[in-house]
């Protein structure tokens, strides 16, 4: 048996309300009046769809052996690299083993699914490793447009595997794929925004043609009927279109999941995983759910859940992320945290941002990885690692061993929230932390606001964005501390 041995989701604690984009807009164009209801997923200044892909990994893999994972593919349309493995920075930072084979894709919509096809690929030729599927997205729209308003921010993780040594959730019954160079929109090298044509022409000539098509060949080749699927996932957030295509395949409209428009949005490449994630969440076992995807041709996948699945349980479940958002009414700090708006950052502002890159390469297990040590003469915790025993009982040389301090408890000793030193999203809080076991770090802190900051306050770490170096080009990331929510 093959197929899914885990998943998992995340979505940012961030909801931009509809009602601010449009307020802001509609004066332009008073069309948009119609779309206020709702809020849309909107990533904090210092995440991206690196930082995203780690925290829906790290749910994924919550209650898996990590030594297991051999292969990462990551999917996107807005990897913060170029020419950098952005798969690469995600493994590391996940703290995967050296040997593990990383690849991005990215190019079109549906690279999520294909991503998810060719995990399936590779678990089938190798019955024991564990193939790690991660597809995340933090797309930009131009102000007042229609994608602004449909688009969210989000990623979505799944291992897949064989059921030799690992148990399986959701087995894989098959897979179809066609590919045709249908371009219904796209962005060129250097532009921030997509272009896109028609839309009622990317309906009827796209969706409802390439999607309809996949599907049928799909259940052919199965031998399964239309009225024997349980649960349909069209990631598309075009009114009517998942209905058309349900109806084009001879499967029932009433089992369509839910595209999560009215409190995420769009996601782009990852919303056919997390739109999956979010049904494996709730699913009973022995239920067929197909997944597609829409990109320059279609995907089709179809799963049916096992027993399993009613005992599986990620970190952090999807329902919790959903529903544990922030409402933000500020449209102009989300245009601020997207770089579409070029305020006055002031004299604090200007410093150089330069990154050793040798020094990161040497550094990177504590920096990415967030890993200390733990003294094997006297059992003490630290972090940052050292060669001499923190311990002034103790100060043992060379005596640490690795430990990593990404999943471990930790409270707050100490806090500022600092107005003078210079933060996209003042005031810059920071201050000293405490992990449950040993071990303190003076670190930053996120997703929090003031009034919400107290001593000995839990709290988990989440990896982000240190600093961005925009004269060069470089993101650099690390570790920050986050309230439970």
């Amino acid at each position: 048996m093959l197929g899914i041995t885990g998943f998992g989701a995340y979505i940012p604690q961030l909801r931009l309300s509809r009602s601010a984009i449009v307020n802001a807009n509609v004066w332009a164009n008073p069309s948009i009046a119609q779309l206020s209801n709702g809020e849309r997923s909107m990533a904090n200044w210092d995440e991206d769809s690196i930082t995203m892909a780690v925290e829906a990994a790290r749910n994924c893999l919550h209650n898996i052996d990590r030594d297991n994972v051999k292969k990462v593919s990551f999917a996107s349309t807005t990897f913060p690299f170029v020419d950098r493995l952005n798969s690469g920075v995600v493994s590391t930072a996940l703290n995967l083993p050296n040997d593990t084979h990383s690849a991005d894709l990215t190019g079109s919509l549906k690279a999520g699914t294909s991503s998810l096809i060719s995990a399936v690929d590779s678990a089938m030729k190798n019955s024991e490793d564990l193939h790690l599927c991660i597809a995340a997205e933090k797309r930009l729209a131009r102000a007042g447009s229609l994608q602004e308003l449909s688009f969210g921010d989000g990623a979505a993780a799944l291992t897949l595997g064989n059921s030799s040594k690992n148990v399986i959730l959701a087995e894989l019954i098959g897979h179809y794929s066609i590919t045709d160079d249908f371009v219904d929109h796209y962005r060129a090298e250097g532009s921030k925004f997509n272009y896109y044509w028609e839309e009622r022409w990317i309906k009827e000539e796209g969706y409802l043609k390439l999607i309809p098509e996949s599907i049928n060949r799909l259940l052919e080749n199965c031998n399964i009927k239309g009225n024997q699927i349980d649960h349909l996932i069209v990631p598309l957030s075009s009114r009517g279109v998942p209905q058309r295509i349900a109806n084009a395949t001879d499967i029932s409209p009433e089992i369509i999941s839910d595209n999560l428009s009215n409190n995420c949005g769009d996601t782009g490449t990852a919303h056919p995983l997390i739109m999956l994630a979010s049904e494996l969440e709730n699913a009973k076992p022995g239920k067929k759910i197909l997944v597609c995807g829409f990109g320059q041709g279609a995907d089709s996948i179809l799963f049916q859940t096992t027993e399993a699945i009613s005992d599986f349980q990620a970190r952090q479940s999807f329902s919790d992320s959903l529903t544990s958002g922030r409402q933000e009414n500020n449209y102009l700090k989300f245009l601020t945290f997207n770089g579409l708006l070029e305020s006055e950052r002031g004299m604090r502002a200007e410093q150089d941002k330069q990154t050793a890159l040798s020094t990161l390469y040497r550094n990177k297990d504590m920096l990415l990885g967030f890993i200390g040590g733990r003294c094997t003469k006297c059992g003490t915790s630290q972090i940052p690692k050292t060669r001499i025993c923190v311990n002034p009982n103790c100060g043992a040389h060379n005596s640490q061993t690795d430990e990593c301090f990404a999943d471990k408890k930790a409270n707050v000793m100490s806090w500022t929230a600092d107005q003078l030193a210079y933060s996209i999203d003042p005031p810059a809080h920071y201050g000293m932390v405490e992990f449950e076991g040993g071990g303190r770090l003076m670190v930053d802190f996120t997703d929090v606001n003031t009034d919400e900051m107290e001593t000995n306050m839990p709290i988990r770490m989440v990896f982000r964005i240190k600093d961005i170096d925009e004269q060069r080009g470089f993101v650099r990331y690390f570790w920050k501390a986050s309230p439970y929510k």
